[in-house]
């Protein structure tokens, strides 16, 4: 009764501490139709690196939305949060996803499309 109860509390404890990311550069200034672009290369390639297929579009879901959408996503999806900007996550099975900031927010060296 107790480990049951016991890690699905920690789960429920960590995906409560979602928030923004922090702001945060690329190494050299991007569109973005660059920053687009980057971001579907990686969702496209992300279920190659391992885990659940459901959970990389859930991941995908929560990177797309507001806060708190974003934490009834992860939450209905089991994701266990370990790092507050979603940039390392688990499920329940233990498979971990990581993030790339980019996916997650802008960059502070945008720029404007041609």
């Amino acid at each position: 009764m107790g480990c049951t109860g016991s890690s699905r509390a920690k789960g429920d404890e960590n995906a409560q501490k979602i928030r923004k990311p922090k702001p945060w550069k690329h190494s050299e200034p991007i569109t973005r139709t660059q920053l687009v672009q980057m971001r579907d290369e990686f969702w496209d390639t992300a279920p190659h690196y391992g885990g659940q297929k459901e959970i990389w579009e859930a991941l995908r879901a929560a990177t797309e939305a507001d806060l708190t959408l974003a934490q009834v996503i992860v939450d209905s999806a089991g994701v266990i949060v370990q790092s507050a900007d979603l940039t390392i996550c688990y499920d329940e099975r233990g498979a971990k996803y990581e993030l790339p900031k980019y996916v997650l927010s802008e960059p502070i060296n945008l720029m404007q499309d041609s």
